[in-house]
Order: structure tokens, then sequence, then C-alpha cells
């Protein structure tokens, strides 16, 4: 997947408006977390872009760690449905106020088997930031207590979401036209 312009239907956040959003996110984080033992823990890959963005937006003090978690394959749009934790915490989560950092919840399988398994660690409090959310796609609860969008269910990429493993660096989240996109070339 050499140049994703063959593929985009349209830009639907672009730069500035992402920036926007991410920089009002960290402001409202640095309020609600003030004095707090702040854990940020980023899903890898998806997130990173979001999470450091918005890590620099947050003016307190706080911490990162990572987990890599797979639901997806390649080619592939739609969650399994299942996770599996592939690179665990290095951290001890316990008496923290726990941040879970993800870059797109849809059918909610994934971050609520993470939350579970999270909860289980005792965290101080746990809760979720996302970037992006499909309603449309949910089939389990999932509480999103910030939220940079919501979005209609369709198949997004950049800004830390994939296309195939590509173009996470975009700066702007784009639509792909399923009608010029083939994933098994």
């Amino acid at each position: 997947m050499n140049n994703y312009q063959d593929v985009l239907s349209e830009v639907l956040i672009d730069a500035s408006t992402l920036q926007k959003r991410v920089k009002e996110l960290g402001e409202q984080i640095s309020r609600d977390y003030a004095g707090a033992n702040l854990l940020l823990i980023c899903i890898l890959r998806g997130g990173v872009p979001f999470l450091v963005d918005l890590s620099r937006s947050i003016t307190i003090p706080h911490m990162m760690d990572f987990m890599a978690v797979s639901s997806y394959g390649i080619g592939k749009r739609e969650s399994s449905g299942s996770a599996r934790v592939t690179l665990d915490l290095q951290m001890d989560i316990r008496d923290k106020d726990v941040l879970l950092v993800e870059d797109i919840i849809d059918s909610g399988h994934t971050i609520s088997s993470v939350l579970q398994m999270l909860e289980t660690r005792r965290p101080r409090s746990l809760k979720v930031c996302a970037l992006l959310d499909k309603p449309e796609r949910r089939e389990a609860d999932v509480s999103i207590h910030y939220l940079g969008f919501t979005i209609p269910n369709r198949f997004v990429f950049g800004y830390g979401l994939d296309l195939d493993e590509f173009h996470r660096n975009l700066p702007f989240v784009g639509v792909v036209d399923l009608t010029k996109y083939n994933p098994h070339p």
C-alpha cells in the first residue's frame, strides 16, 4: 500500500481539528487528575500518535506504560471479537489512577477485555480515553470517559490507525474508498 491517496475517499478529521481536540482533552485530564498518581496506558500500536500528543497536552506529572493487544489481522476491517495480550505492562498499576488511551473503539470487545484484566490488578481508578468512537458497531458495553470524536461506521486510517500496517503516520483521519481498496493485491 504505497500511495494512500489511491484509496482515500475523504479526510474525515483534518490535522488541525485533531490537534485542537487532543489539546482540549489534555486540559480536561489535567484538571480532573490534579494531585493524582496518573498513569497513561497506551494500547499499541494505533494509540501511539494520540498518546504522544495527549501526553504533551497534559500539564500535570504523569507516567506512561504500554500494552499490545491483538484483535485484528492484516487485511481485516473488523475486530475478531477476542483479545489477546501480546505485550503486557512493565509497571504495577496497584493504587494508580489509570487512564487507558485507545485509538478507536468500535465493537468494544477488545477494550472491555483489557479493562476487565486491568481491574484485577487493583488500580485506584480506571478510565478510558479514546480518540474515536464508532457507537453503531458497539456490541460490548464500554464507558468512555474522555472522547475525541464520534464517527460513523466507516473504514478509517491515519493518525495511528493503519491501513494494512501502513499510514499510521498521517496527521489526519481518512476514510477508505472500499471500491478502490484491495487488501490482498
